[in-house]
């Protein structure tokens, strides 16, 4: 009986030193990877900050303009009527040319009354009291955005526009179809200008470039035009299509890139 306790008691007593041996082997690791990580971090005590500024630069691919439709009639529903037959008119002849539904998008749709204020008053004494607004009529009015996915046609479609006697053409701009690859150019090149300023800076000062410590981006600018066509408003009918100047566009990246040197 003595010698099966014994044995419990033998058996318990490896199982905790063995737990405890396990606990301190997890713990030593633990305690050597956190300061490895520690050193890791530790910012080295030679490095430079270099800041570079790179552009990128290209040709719009898309361009956008609006039209706005405004008719008026002595109830709402004749008022929108008569906007609804320029508008479809307008939407159908872009649809001709070649502009999906995707790219025709209405902005703006308001209804508003007409009031005459102007008859009635009687002045008394040099007073003339308020005028009484009178219910005249509605006005409808309805903007339209246009994307046109190829700029050469853009001078065409805003003479087509024009020439249907609809209401105003305006607000002609350009832009890229994917920025974001633009803004990617632009940034590899700014590290391109940093990493070269750095060797050259490392050089003239004795040293040498080792890996980077540090990299910071300035929030890079929205592409924005060089050269642009301008704004285009077009009211009359126009015989022929207008000479329109896409230019070029242009978006900079500016960024901080810390080197350690040896």
């Amino acid at each position: 009986m003595k010698t099966f306790e014994t044995s419990i008691v033998k058996n318990l007593i490896i199982t905790v030193l063995s737990a405890l041996a396990l606990f301190l082997l997890i713990e030593s690791v633990v305690s050597i990877t956190d300061i490895n990580l520690k050193k890791e971090s530790v910012m080295p005590a030679n490095v430079i900050t270099i800041r570079g500024v790179g552009e990128a630069i290209a040709t719009p691919n898309i361009a956008t303009f609006s039209f706005t439709v405004r008719e008026e009639a002595k109830d709402v529903a004749s008022a929108q009527q008569k906007s609804s037959d320029k508008n479809n008119k307008a939407i159908a002849y872009l649809k001709e040319k070649g502009i999906e539904e995707k790219d025709i998008k209405t902005e703006s749709y308001n209804t508003n009354p007409k009031y005459d204020y102007s008859g009635g008053v009687v002045c008394s004494l040099g007073y003339c009291p308020p005028a009484k607004p009178v219910l005249t009529g509605y006005e409808v009015s309805e903007s339209v955005s246009v994307k046109v996915r190829d700029v050469s046609k853009a001078g065409e479609l805003l003479a087509g526009i024009a020439n249907l006697s609809i209401g105003e053409v305006s607000g002609l701009s350009f832009t890229i179809d994917s920025p974001e690859v633009l803004k990617a150019s632009a940034k590899a090149n700014a590290i391109s200008k940093a990493r070269a300023d750095a060797e050259v800076t490392a050089k003239n000062l004795g040293l040498r470039i080792g890996r980077v410590v540090g990299f910071y981006e300035e929030t890079p600018s929205d592409v924005y035009p060089m050269q642009s066509g301008g704004p285009v408003m077009m009211k009359a009918s126009v015989q022929s299509a207008p000479d329109i100047q896409t230019g070029e566009q242009k978006i900079t990246s500016t960024v901080s890139v810390t080197y350690e040197v040896k």
